[in-house]
C-alpha cells in the first residue's frame, strides 16, 4: 500500500497478530471508521507504509500478553480502544492495555466502537478546549455527523445556545429533534457565498455581535467563514479538515477580526494520562449506556468494502458514524 486515494487500500491476508508484554488481542465486533484514518491513507499526516489504517474498535479481549495476568483484565472481557499497535481495519487487533476502556454493562458494541474517537473528541471539545457555558452563543458545523451529533448534545446540556450546521435540508431534522430551533439551524448547501453569507446568518441571530466559539472540523472551506462569525476575543477551535488542511495564516487575520484565539487540538493530547483516559471515557460510555447520550450508526460496510467507506465518508454525504464490521 502507498499513500493515495481511497482506491490503494486493499484487502490482505496477515499472519494473526500475539499480543507483546503489556498488551491485550482484541478481536473487534465492529471498527471505527474516522477521517483521520483518511489523512494517514493519503499521506496528509506522516505514517510508514505499508500501513494498516484504523484505530478504534470494540470487541472482547481474545488474549493477554505477559504481565497482565494480575491486572483485572480477563480473556472474554468487552472493551473499546481509541488506538491499536498494529493497525484497527483487522479482525485481530493488539492494544495496549494501559489505553483500552473496559465497557459498562449492558452498552452495545456497534455503539460502543462508535465512541472511542468520536465521543472522546466531543468531549474534550466542549468540556475542555472550550468549556461551553449556559448563556453562550456556540457555533458548530456538520452538526449531524459523527463527532457533530454528539458534542451538539453535550453543547444542549450546557444551555448554551447552539447554532448548527448541516450540509443539506435532509440533515437538519435530527437537530430540530434534539431541540434546536428550526431558525438555528444552517444548511451550508443553500449558501453561494459560504465566507459572507454564513456570518451574516450567524450575526443575523446573535444582535450582531457574532457567537463565543467556533467549532470547526471542516477546515479549509469553511475557515474565513468561522473567523468572520466570531465576536471580539472570540475562540475558534479547528479540529479538523474534512475539506482539506486550511493554508498557512498570518497571525494578523486574528487581530483584525476582533483579538482572537485559535487552537488546533488533537485527542492525544486530551486523553495523554491513564487518568483522563478514563474520566472521559466513564463519562461518555456510560452517557451511552444509560440512553443518555444518543449515538447514530450512520452505515456499516463488510471489512472488505473499507475503500467504499473511506469514498463514503470522505463525500460528506453521510451522517452519523460509519463502522467496518469483520
Amino acid at each position: 500500500m502507498r499513500p493515495g486515494g481511497h482506491e490503494v487500500l486493499k484487502y490482505v491476508t496477515l499472519p494473526d497478530p500475539t499480543p507483546g508484554p503489556g498488551e491485550l488481542l482484541v478481536k473487534p465486533t465492529a471498527i471505527g471508521v474516522n477521517f483521520i484514518d483518511t489523512y494517514r491513507r493519503s499521506g496528509v499526516y506522516q505514517v510508514p507504509f505499508p500501513h494498516v489504517p484504523g484505530t478504534e474498535g470494540a470487541g472482547e479481549i481474545a488474549a493477554l500478553g505477559q504481565g497482565l495476568e494480575d491486572s483485572g483484565y480477563e480473556v472474554g472481557q468487552k472493551v473499546a480502544y481509541a488506538e491499536s499497535v498494529t493497525g484497527g481495519y483487522a479482525e485481530l487487533v493488539r492494544v495496549d492495555a494501559a489505553r483500552a476502556i473496559l465497557l459498562p454493562p449492558g452498552l452495545d458494541l456497534k455503539v460502543a466502537a462508535a465512541l472511542p474517537m468520536q465521543g472522546l473528541t466531543a468531549d474534550y471539545l466542549v468540556r475542555s478546549t472550550f468549556p461551553v457555558k449556559a448563556g453562550q452563543d456556540v457555533l458548530l458545523y456538520a452538526a449531524a455527523g459523527g463527532v457533530g451529533s454528539l458534542a451538539a448534545q453535550m453543547i444542549h446540556e450546557t444551555g448554551a445556545r447552539l447554532i448548527a450546521t448541516v450540509g443539506d435540508a435532509a440533515k437538519a431534522a435530527s437537530l430540530t429533534a434534539l431541540g434546536v430551533p428550526s431558525g438555528d439551524v444552517l444548511v451550508l448547501g443553500t449558501m453561494r457565498d459560504l465566507a459572507t453569507d454564513l456570518p451574516k446568518a450567524v450575526k443575523d441571530r446573535t444582535g450582531g455581535r457574532g457567537v463565543h466559539v467556533v467549532f470547526d472540523g471542516i477546515g479549509k472551506d469553511t475557515f474565513k467563514a468561522s473567523l468572520a462569525s466570531l465576536r471580539r476575543r472570540g475562540t475558534l477551535v479547528l479540529f479538523g479538515g474534512a475539506s482539506g488542511q486550511v493554508p498557512p495564516l498570518d497571525p494578523q487575520e486574528l487581530n483584525a477580526h476582533g483579538s482572537l484565539y485559535l487552537t488546533r487540538p488533537t485527542l492525544a493530547d486530551y486523553v495523554a494520562t491513564r487518568e483522563e483516559l478514563v474520566e472521559r471515557a466513564e463519562r461518555v460510555f456510560g452517557a451511552a449506556a444509560r440512553g443518555e447520550l444518543t449515538v447514530k450508526i450512520g452505515q456499516e460496510f463488510p471489512l472488505e468494502q473499507a475503500a467504499q467507506a473511506h469514498a463514503a465518508l470522505e463525500s460528506r454525504a453521510t451522517t452519523g458514524k460509519l463502522l467496518l464490521i469483520p
